[in-house]
């Protein structure tokens, strides 16, 4: 859950999230080191009143400053496409689940050899012991370390299923059929919004997952 003041990101609970998250650290270190070499020329420039003729008239330097920035980008895009691909993949999913977005609540379908699906909606957030804005009355159940694959539509507006700590984001567009491919790594609760702007009660569609084991999982589609 999110804290005061907290800075860094949120602690991964999928394998893409921890490949973000390091690639994250990388790019802040690149762009930090940048910062540090331009900090440190304009200061070099000012300190000798713009007569520092190595930085000014230097033609090796022009040179240098120009090929490294072009150096740096191939340097961050090589492990961003390596990121989109690994997002984009989908690898033999054993699970496969629908989710619809409405307005304003979820409904999630298990299109598995038993069907289930029902409707998830936030809880009043009156009642006591409750995550505020994220409570939902019915939670969508994954067994972790399990590939699963989530196909997500709309049925009115456009809607976006996120839930950060996982590093997923799919939109829901009327119309189309857009899936995603993951695995939870541990079990426990997670928790998302839709994070487009799909009306007047846009903040009040929550996305709460539970990760179980694979036979409690069993045990509840039998019992649903």
């Amino acid at each position: 859950m999110p804290t005061w003041m907290k800075m860094n990101l949120n602690n991964s609970s999928s394998p893409v999230m921890e490949q973000l998250i390091f690639f994250n650290d990388y790019t802040m270190i690149t762009i930090t080191s940048i910062t540090a070499i331009v900090m440190f020329m304009m200061f070099t420039i000012t300190k000798n009143k713009f007569s520092n003729r190595v930085l000014l008239e230097n033609q090796l330097t022009e040179t240098l400053w120009t090929i490294m920035p072009a150096v740096s980008l191939v340097f961050i895009a090589i492990p961003s496409l390596k990121i989109l691909y690994i997002m984009e993949e989908i690898i033999n999913p054993s699970i496969t689940i629908k989710a619809i977005g409405h307005q304003w609540y979820w409904n999630y379908e298990y299109s598995d050899k038993k069907k289930m699906k029902f409707e998830s909606y936030m809880i009043n957030e009156k009642e006591k012991k409750l995550f505020r804005l994220l409570k939902v009355n019915n939670r969508m159940k994954l067994p972790f370390l399990t590939q699963t694959r989530l196909i997500v539509t709309s049925s009115n507006v456009i809607h976006s299923w996120t839930i950060p700590s996982m590093g997923m984001k799919m939109d829901a567009v009327p119309g189309r059929l857009n899936q995603i491919s993951f695995t939870l790594k541990k079990p426990g609760l997670f928790f998302g919004q839709c994070s487009e702007i799909c009306g007047t009660n846009h903040s009040f569609m929550p996305i709460t997952m539970e990760s179980i084991n694979l036979k409690n999982f069993i045990e509840w589609k039998k019992n649903n």
